[in-house]
């Protein structure tokens, strides 16, 4: 009986030991949803005030090198992005992964009432933090995303 109690109880160890890294993942991806989502909100915000430096600091390197100059980032997203430039709602949706980068999905209807699909391709740095690697705009207007 002993012998079954301490294998029963080295399988529950065993057990418990297996489970703690995925809720650590779990925890994880909360803080990175939460970081990501501030990230964006906080670019979202600099564009509602036309601080093109503040939003232009919340892109990836790759998209700074892209754009070289706060200036030129602000006025490619004020004429190619109005729905990002000027939403009139905005609503996060799911964190997915696609080829193997995390998007972060969020509706915007834009300044002409028309709802779309932005997919924010984020890149994790260095430090730890996150950067917006892009924006792809799915003009569809499909809601269910």
């Amino acid at each position: 009986m002993g012998l079954i109690c301490d294998v029963v109880g080295r399988v529950l160890a065993l057990l418990l030991l297996i489970s703690m890294p995925a809720f650590g993942q779990a925890q994880s991806g909360d803080v990175d949803r939460t970081a990501i989502v501030g990230v964006i909100q906080k670019q979202l915000d600099a564009f509602q005030g036309d601080r093109a430096a503040e939003a232009f600091g919340y892109a990836s390197p790759d998209i700074q090198h892209m754009f070289g100059t706060p200036d030129n980032f602000l006025a490619m997203v004020r004429q190619g992005y109005p729905p990002v430039y000027r939403p009139r709602s905005v609503d996060f949706r799911e964190l997915v992964t696609s080829e193997g980068r995390i998007v972060q999905k969020v509706l915007f209807v834009g300044p002409d009432g028309v709802p779309v699909i932005a997919e924010y391709v984020m890149e994790r740095q260095p430090d730890g933090s996150w950067r917006i690697d892009g924006c792809r705009l799915d003009r569809s207007g499909d809601q269910s995303a």
